[in-house]
């Protein structure tokens, strides 16, 4: 299966899945996430691979959400809002196997997002987490917020998407937003480790126990499909579209003229 904006490697049973994007900080387009999506069902599905990484190019950023060049009311692919996250957040979630996010950099906005789906979130003494979306015209209505509230607690939750405010990988360990947190050269090393630490147990009883801890939050699909129609909704309005001119020309935004 070839990639445009992916690295696919199979480890030792681990399967890294890399976005390639790291002179935009691995912000996704469509392109990326519609990749993301096959990648994560060819290794979800493969019978040789025990654990799913997920990963960012180079050493600034594991992911910084969608890429606002390509956002201009929509985003530049399929889905509600241009994007398929109903899809990609679903894919991790649904594969029968573990999905590690390495984190080595940023993980900002809808990069925080996929590090909270996922399964397990290991990250190095350089990562930064945070959400910048009531920063920039945007919000996760989803598992962004309802997921992230189970992760971190309501109130931490809240002064994440209210503040936006930025934390040390130390910081998302002690909150509950990551499991371990190791320093920048040894964090590859320790990804795989876990990853081959899954490989040796039974992949029906991590699969099992993956369906069992999904069932909790499984309602929390609902609530993203209703709310990526809303977000769908405000990105239609000048004040959502402040946020990224504002971006763009590298100011700051000011959204409250926009509201009617």
């Amino acid at each position: 299966m070839d990639f445009e904006d992916l690295l696919y490697e199979v480890r030792n049973g681990v399967a890294w899945i890399m976005i390639n994007r790291p002179e935009k900080m691995n912000a996704f387009r469509g392109r990326t996430c519609d990749e993301l999506i096959k990648a994560l069902y060819k290794a979800g599905y493969d019978r040789e691979i025990g654990a799913i990484v997920l990963a960012g190019a180079g050493e600034r950023a594991f992911c910084t959400g969608g890429d606002q060049s390509e956002h201009d009311g929509q985003y530049d692919g399929r889905g509600t809002i241009g994007l398929p996250m109903e899809e990609l957040h679903a894919a991790i979630r649904d594969v029968p196997k573990p999905v590690i996010a390495r984190v080595q950099g940023y993980a900002i906005g809808g990069g925080n997002v996929l590090a909270t789906i996922c399964d397990l979130t290991i990250c190095s003494d350089k990562a930064v987490f945070g959400q910048v979306g009531p920063k920039m015209g945007s919000v996760d209505p989803g598992y962004g917020t309802a997921y992230l509230a189970r992760a971190v607690g309501e109130k931490k939750a809240r002064e994440i998407w209210y503040l936006c405010r930025r934390y040390s990988g130390a910081e998302a360990v002690e909150m509950g937003l990551a499991n371990i947190c190791v320093p920048q050269d040894e964090l590859d090393a320790e990804v795989q480790k876990w990853g081959e630490e899954i490989c040796e147990r039974s992949p029906t009883a991590i699969a099992i126990a993956k369906r069992s801890f999904n069932m909790d939050t499984a309602h929390q699909a609902g609530i993203a499909g209703m709310g990526m129609y809303a977000l769908k909704l405000y990105y239609d309005t000048d004040e959502s579209r402040e946020g990224v001119n504002a971006f763009l020309e590298k100011r700051k935004p000011d959204f409250r003229k926009h509201v009617k």
